[in-house]
């Protein structure tokens, strides 16, 4: 645990009375009542420039105090700004954060603050609860600050036309480079430009990216830049000369990596849960499927029998979400199992450990991860597992400034595979969870932004299905076609996987119904066996097929203007006398004058069909208008030129 000096360091001598401009005496009654009388570094640089009207893009490391840093402010311009008569649903200040969890903890840290606030009313918005009572709430209540979720603030914004942000104050971006993510950068531009120019904007995050970078260019006029670095620990092998370099982790947080087999991860990570039995952490896996299946499987392996076990991801209900965050950080002592939802941002007390059992995705989130221990100057630890292939994330870790220092395997680590496979052959939901997190893993793996460290063609799924206890390998595509390493796998013998059932006795039924339902089907209507044929070699149509979407239209192009230039020399010789009226529209297709007449009664004349092809050829150049250009078109000019000829 954290000594009372290491909270010391990682506050500043200036007090929160003593900022400039001065913080008013409510909110100074508010920090004080919460423990809170200094500054933290970017506290102490960011309150002043908000308050004094900068735009500010601030890059800290995690559990600096950001939040504090832009809530203070916000407060205080809210205060100035609620001194003159403004209406109910007048939006004076937006705060967006990436997850409901994070967006939660904004709202309560908030609270007591806004509270100091006499005609200014807060509304939480996020996304898991009906937006009907959202709308109805403000429609009633009326609203002025609104702290949420990229996605819920967008559609409440969609509806609600009562909200007026014309006169909006302030604009705060929480975990800026999470926010523009892939799903997050079209609601935040959408967002953003509803906003009035005029406003002071703050964006906050631990990784400034280039993303960020770009969003700062469009939302902010002129921002400060501030960066706060903590110095990282000498390491024994440089020399005392050697300056301490700047470090993106906070000062009392130790990380460590070890490498092992894939088959042994779950075994040394059941060895470390169960040596800090104690102790209060946090294991991160890459996707929600591998949450669902260990928060399964480790409660009923005999040794962590005992142990305060929680599931955390995002695919669950968001009244599940809360439950399981408020019963983790409740708990002086537990294992907390989930995947980056919970990653940033996030103030959960007393995290002894951060075990991250599969690396993440996106490796800025790395930083986001250990961030959730050793924070306000608190000590922490934490731990990466890696497979021998993917030593090289050391050093690229090392060049992103974040040291990590090499644990060994435990030497005496119990073999948990076969009491996995155990529990595997009694209950289905074992066996089903362990094929869905062995299948997403993989899926997950081949999306990694570092793939030139993370191959994901390398990968012995061999070794790591043994890791996830299964009894056979699945036939996936992926496997199929890529021929992956399957060594170091030892399949089941003499089981059928459709005979494994459920231990829930419900679903078991269920699945029986199921089963007999289909066999009858197939009994009933039984499907006829198709022979794949294999295309004959002068079939044109399989060529055509695997043509691009751009080959396709050029040479749709071709066709249009062969057959333009075919229309256009016949009707020339229509024009000398080389060919009938009767002959001329035979060829290009068009009805003949005898059904014309039947039809309406009148004749065509020359000028008329004439007028007509001309029409037809000027349709077809105005859609293709704005396509591609293909090599040896013809010049625009010079086809203006026929037309007038033609004319």
């Amino acid at each position: 645990m954290a000594t009372e000096s290491d909270r010391e360091q990682a506050l500043t001598t200036v007090r929160f009375s003593d900022l400039k401009p001065a913080l008013s005496p409510p909110v100074l009654e508010a920090l004080s009542e919460s423990g809170f009388v200094r500054c933290t570094p970017v506290q102490a640089e960011v309150i002043p420039l908000l308050m004094g009207h900068k735009d500010v893009a601030v890059d800290a490391a995690t559990g600096s105090g950001k939040t504090l840093a832009f809530l203070l402010p916000l407060v205080e311009i809210l205060r100035r700004s609620s001194n003159h008569p403004h209406k109910p649903h007048q939006v004076l200040g937006v705060i967006i954060s990436p997850t409901r969890e994070l967006s939660s903890q904004i709202y309560n840290v908030a609270q007591p603050f806004i509270a100091t606030l006499s005609n200014v009313k807060a509304m939480l918005l996020v996304g898991g609860l009906d937006i009907k009572e959202d709308m109805k709430k403000i429609e009633d209540e009326g609203v002025n600050l609104l702290i949420g979720t990229p996605g819920r603030l967008h559609d409440i914004m969609e509806r609600a036309d009562i909200l007026d942000f014309r006169n909006l104050e302030i604009l705060i971006l929480d975990e800026a480079d999470r926010l523009l993510d892939m799903g997050f950068q079209k609601h935040i531009n959408s967002i953003i430009s509803r906003l009035p120019k005029l406003r002071r904007t703050g964006l906050f995050s631990a990784t400034q990216t280039e993303a960020v970078e770009e969003l700062s260019k469009a939302g902010l006029r002129n921002p400060v830049r501030v960066e706060v670095r903590t110095e990282s620990k000498p390491r024994d092998d440089l020399s005392s000369s050697k300056e301490l370099a700047s470090s993106k982790t906070p000062l009392g947080l130790n990380i460590e990596y070890l490498e092992c087999e894939a088959e042994k991860k779950p075994s040394e990570l059941v060895d470390f849960l169960t040596k800090n039995k104690s102790n209060k952490i946090i294991v991160y896996f890459m996707t929600c499927a591998c949450v669902d299946y260990w928060g399964v499987v480790l409660p009923q392996l005999t040794i962590l029998r005992g142990c305060s076990i929680i599931s955390l991801h995002g695919k669950m209900k968001q009244i599940a979400r809360e439950k399981a965050l408020a019963s983790f950080t409740a708990l002086s002592s537990g294992i907390l199992l989930c995947t980056d939802v919970a990653a940033r941002g996030l103030d959960i007390p007393g995290v002894d450990w951060i075990v991250q059992f599969d690396p993440p995705q996106d490796p800025n989130v790395f930083i986001h991860r250990v961030g959730r221990t050793a924070r306000m100057g608190r000590s922490g630890s934490a731990i990466v597992f890696l497979l021998p292939k993917e030593d090289a994330y050391v050093e690229f870790l090392r060049l992103r400034r974040v040291p990590l220092e090499e644990r060994k395997c435990a030497e005496n680590a119990v073999d948990i595979v076969p009491q996995i496979r155990t529990l595997a052959k009694k209950d289905r939901d074992v066996m089903e969870k362990g094929l869905k997190a062995f299948v997403s893993y993989i899926r997950a793996y081949k999306e990694h932004h570092c793939s030139y460290i993370f191959r994901w063609k390398e990968l012995e799924i061999g070794k790591l299905a043994m890791g996830h206890g299964l009894l056979q390998l699945p036939a996936m595509p992926d496997v199929k076609h890529h021929s992956l390493s399957v060594a170091g796998f030892v399949p089941e013998d003499n089981i059928n996987l459709i005979d494994i059932k459920f231990k829930d006795k419900s679903r078991e039924k269920q699945r029986q119904n199921n089963l007999r339902t289909k066999k009858e089907e197939e009994e009933r209507c039984p499907k006829p066996k198709r022979e794949r044929q294999k295309p004959a070699l002068n079939d044109t149509s399989n060529i055509a097929r695997k043509k691009t979407g751009r080959q396709r239209q050029a040479a749709q192009a071709i066709k249009d203007e062969e057959e333009l230039d075919r229309e256009y020399r016949l009707l020339k010789k229509l024009k000398r006398g080389a060919i009938d009226e009767t002959e001329f529209e035979m060829l290009i297709g068009l009805e003949t004058l005898s059904e014309e007449q039947d039809s309406h009664g009148c004749d065509k004349s020359e000028k008329s069909v004439r007028d007509d092809r001309v029409n037809l050829k000027s349709s077809k150049r105005i859609k293709n208008k704005g396509k591609s250009k293909r090599p040896g078109a013809r010049n625009p000019k010079r086809a203006s030129g026929s037309k007038n000829r033609r004319k």
